[in-house]
Formats: structure tokens, sequence, C-alpha cells
């Protein structure tokens, strides 16, 4: 059965504060980086699965993405999946 790699992209929704992105946004300015702006933290996940298809792989991610890594109160995701 083919295997393919899903990256799945977890951000905090933009209407929320992002208390880690400011902070990270405070260190770039201290660095000299004042262009720096609108800075937002999230997480990447990646991980493989196998699957009958393409398709069936999406499914799967999808599954994962909203049934346990993001959380859709206050989270939104968006996810690839490529073969392996």
């Amino acid at each position: 059965m083919p295997r393919y790699l899903i990256h799945a992209s977890i951000m905090p929704l933009e209407a929320l504060l992002d208390p880690q992105g400011k902070a990270v946004e405070r260190g770039l300015h201290a660095l000299g980086l004042d262009a720096a702006e609108q800075v937002r933290v999230g997480k990447q996940i990646r991980f493989q699965v196998e699957a009958e298809s393409e398709t069936a792989a999406e499914a799967m991610a999808e599954k994962a993405c909203t049934s346990l890594l993001a959380n859709a109160v206050m989270e939104y995701y968006v996810f690839r999946v490529e073969p392996c």
C-alpha cells in the first residue's frame, strides 16, 4: 500500500491574541529586525500514513486535524499530502 507524508500547520485564529507571537515579535525587534510585524506562532506536525490513494490520505489528515491536532475554538489548520 502506498505511503503518504502529511504536513499539518496549525495556527491561532486571527481574531485571537497570540502572546507567544507578540513575545517573538519583541525579540525580533530587539535584534534590530524592526520590519517584523504581525508575528503568529503555531505548530507544524508531520506524519506518515499508509493509504489506498491520495484522497484516502487526505481524509485521514482531515480527521487527525479535526479530532486531535487543532482546537477549532482557537485554531485553524491547513495540510498538504505528498507521496513518500
